[in-house]
């Protein structure tokens, strides 16, 4: 079976949770899409695409234990699953694969 297709966004929260590792918390994940992507997102559309990532076998979460600020309430680790990384690698060599040859042509004019 060939890896799954990624958007543009799912592909950005697949890296963010490669990322953050072993912090890929929800909002942790926010904070790497904004800081990094320039991406804001929305706590309910963050959870849905996770939802849906995790629903084509690309991510799975833990339940891990909450700190005081959360008041012990627990809270979801996300991780990359083996089918993610391999749509992350073929959406990268696909994407390689078109950009080869037309660098050139996206140059900023010099004058």
């Amino acid at each position: 079976m060939p890896p799954a297709y990624l958007g543009e966004f799912e592909q950005l929260l697949l890296l963010a949770v490669l990322r953050l590792g072993t912090e890929a918390y929800a909002l942790d994940i926010a904070r790497e899409l904004d800081s990094r992507a320039g991406r804001s997102v929305s706590r309910g559309a963050l959870y849905t695409s996770l939802d849906r990532l995790e629903d084509k076998g690309l991510v799975r979460w833990t339940s891990a234990a909450g700190g005081a600020a959360r008041g012990g309430l627990p809270r979801r680790l996300y991780t990359v699953t083996p089918a993610g990384l391999a749509a992350l690698r073929a959406s990268r060599d696909t994407l390689r694969r078109m950009w080869r040859g037309v660098e050139h042509l996206l140059k900023e004019p010099t004058s």
